[in-house]
């Protein structure tokens, strides 16, 4: 398996960041709280509230370290590109299938990838086959359903990349 890229938009950055934030000054402080008070009730091997909050407590932990090791390694894209007709990182792509129909993406870092959104990361295949590639270029994309051509009808770098941030489902 190959490493991933260290590459991170302006955007996703502050994401994470806020993220590192929430859970080492909101989560992790109410967590301990909430630890302390079922530790004070007694025997705490049978201590439902006690024994989840420790596991809780874990995973906050696992996840900051994880946090903080992955943003010192992460490399911002701040700049534009000077060729802005190109396809390069952070770039919205909008591309037209075989059938006509248009749809969007952009390629971003491996840490904030969102299918749902649009958003591929610099490691996969589609973004592999657009780096590079120009307004009106053809490309070929091996995708898990088959191959498929699309063609490169635009290439932006601004647009809406703001994401607020939400407490996460686990924490």
């Amino acid at each position: 398996m190959t490493d991933k890229s260290n590459y991170i938009t302006v955007e996703g950055e502050a994401y994470m960041r806020a993220e590192l934030d929430f859970l080492w000054r909101t989560k992790r402080p109410k967590v301990t709280r909430s630890v302390s008070e079922a530790a004070a009730q007694g025997d705490r091997s049978e201590n439902a509230e006690y024994i989840y909050g420790k596991k809780q407590l874990r995973e906050i932990d696992r996840r900051v370290r994880f946090l903080r090791k992955r943003l010192e390694a992460l490399q911002v894209v701040e700049r534009i590109p000077d060729d802005q007709d190109r396809v390069f990182f952070g770039a919205w792509i909008t591309l037209e299938d075989e059938d006509a129909q248009e749809s969007e993406f952009r390629i971003v870092g491996p840490d904030e990838f969102d299918p749902k959104r649009g958003w591929f990361s610099i490691d996969s295949p589609m973004a592999r086959a657009l780096l590079g590639k120009s307004i009106d270029d053809e490309v070929m994309v091996t995708l898990p359903k088959g191959e498929a051509t699309y063609g490169i009808v635009s290439v932006s770098y601004t647009g809406d990349a703001s994401q607020p941030f939400v407490e996460p489902d686990w924490a």
